[in-house]
């Protein structure tokens, strides 16, 4: 599977998680929900830039 099909496929995945996830929150759990997964990729973005730049050490 190319990267494409591959990038597709988790687009897909996550926009059902999104659908489901709104049917069965409320819009204050939503609001939090999105907050904290924001807060999640952001400190795993960092871990990622800090792996690459210690890499070389």
């Amino acid at each position: 599977m190319n990267n494409h099909s591959n990038n597709c496929s988790n687009l897909f995945f996550l926009s059902t998680i999104a659908c489901k996830l709104s049917q069965c929150l409320t819009e204050k759990e939503l609001t939090l929900l999105s907050s904290e997964l924001v807060t999640l990729g952001e400190m795993l973005e960092t871990e990622s830039t800090r792996r690459e730049l210690c890499k070389d050490e």
